[in-house]
């Protein structure tokens, strides 16, 4: 712990600035030096002055392969990024957690009720309730604390914004609480517990594995439980491309429903075969018995049940075709794996707004950027949101500046891929 005012002091003067180092790049790191120092000042301001502090940082993610299908135990690849989630955070002994987000309301939750609140449904103070809930539900010590926070993992941009900021909540209880005992896997468990039975939204565990893990990892569902997690040691950086995130400005705060259709007919359609998830389903079987699962479920069904074994193998042709360094064959994936999206499991946009394709009209330019140079998919959930594209560094700022004449001047985020995940950045 330190006095919040000397930790700003230690930030300006450039003491922790090896630290950041490891999180962001150095160009960015002025402005992060701000950025915590605004938080840190924003702590004083709410909270009062002369606390004892600590500092925690959890980053966005990226999906690069594995689209929608960690829900039914599939394989991803996907990574952290210098995105993050920071907080300046300190123990209270009130039995209350409050955390006070910048832009956006302050998240109370007491310890006396750590039972899911109808009224927060779809709400982040059910992720500060599920998170500290599944902390003791574990086993683990809970307690109260102050916190704030500031992201620049924007919402709605398909970086896992609220992943990032489940794993920050239980991060700060693992180093406050914790003494850092509670391994990364375990705290992307309890995220998406939190996001699941608490916020009510059905996701899988990609996001939160990648974030709580970080680095570029390849991560097999098989067994939710223990997720079998595999490094990958490949340097973007290296290959002449660079990593872009493009952002529609298209909003999916109502899409829910859409979102949780993808994983009910996946689950439906391996039901047909007794089973509750695709991947215990045999793909000969499937294919030998598609009449039937259409009869029983629906076409659409059929539809992404192909993408998902298509999928789990593209996962594992892209991991390759890095580990061998031939990244063209990498890219070939990529640009399958979004046509795969859009045509099999349909989540470009929603047939509830036919209309409004913003998504769509992103790839579209994307294709006629692109296309025989880089490569482009759909981004995460999808539906609306955000696509990914990795551009040939030489025509980087020729595609940026199409792309935000349409989108808006920040809609095209550069990104890079940070090597951890979860951490305590300051706590002396």
């Amino acid at each position: 712990m330190i006095k919040n005012a000397l930790l700003r002091e230690n930030i300006k003067s450039g003491k922790y600035d090896k630290r950041l180092g490891v999180l962001y790049k150095k160009e960015d790191l002025a402005f992060q030096r701000e950025r915590y120092i605004r938080v840190s000042e924003t702590f004083d301001s709410i909270f009062g002055e002369g606390r004892e502090v600590e500092v925690f940082s959890a980053p966005g993610r990226t999906e690069v392969g594995g689209n929608h299908t960690d829900h039914n135990h599939g394989k991803v690849l996907a990574a952290g990024v210098d995105l993050d989630a920071i907080a300046v955070a300190s123990k209270n002994d009130e039995g209350i957690v409050r955390v006070k987000s910048e832009g956006y309301d302050m998240d109370v939750c007491s310890l006396d009720t750590l039972t899911p609140q109808a009224d927060e449904v779809g709400h982040s103070p059910a992720l500060v309730r599920g998170v500290c809930a599944a902390f003791k539900e574990r086993g683990y010590n809970v307690g109260g604390f102050d916190a704030a926070t500031a992201s620049s993992v924007l919402s709605g941009s398909g970086l896992s914004s609220s992943a990032a900021f489940e794993v920050l909540i239980g991060t700060m209880l693992n180093y406050l609480y914790n003494d850092g005992k509670v391994d990364a896997v375990e705290i992307a468990q309890i995220a998406q517990y939190a996001e699941n039975v608490f916020f009510g939204k059905p996701c899988g565990l990609m996001d939160q594995t990648a974030c709580s893990v970080g680095g570029f990892v390849k991560i097999d569902f098989r067994d939710p439980s223990a997720p079998e997690i595999n490094m990958v040691d490949f340097d973007f950086a290296s290959c002449g491309h660079s990593l872009c995130i493009i952002d529609s400005g298209a909003d999916h705060a109502d899409l829910t429903d859409d979102y949780a259709a993808v994983r009910g007919e996946m689950e439906k359609a391996a039901a047909v075969f007794g089973k509750k998830v695709l991947r215990d389903v045999d793909r000969a079987e499937f294919e030998a018995n598609i009449a039937k699962v259409r009869a029983e479920v629906n076409d659409r069904a059929v539809l992404r049940a192909k993408h998902f074994f298509n999928e789990n193998e593209r996962v594992d042709g892209e991991v390759a075709a890095l580990e061998k360094g031939d990244f063209e064959a990498f890219k070939a994936l990529v640009i399958d794996s979004g046509f795969s999206s859009y045509m099999y499991n349909q989540n470009v946009f929603t047939c509830k707004y036919p209309t409004s394709q913003a998504v769509s009209v992103a790839l579209a330019m994307c294709h006629d950027l692109l296309k025989g140079k880089g490569a482009w998919r759909v981004h995460g959930g999808g539906f609306a949101g955000t696509i990914q594209a990795f551009v040939p560094n030489d025509i980087l700022p020729a595609f940026k500046a199409a792309i935000c004449s349409v989108f808006g001047e920040k809609s095209c985020y550069v990104l890079s891929i940070r090597p951890v995940g979860g951490v305590r950045v300051i706590g002396e």
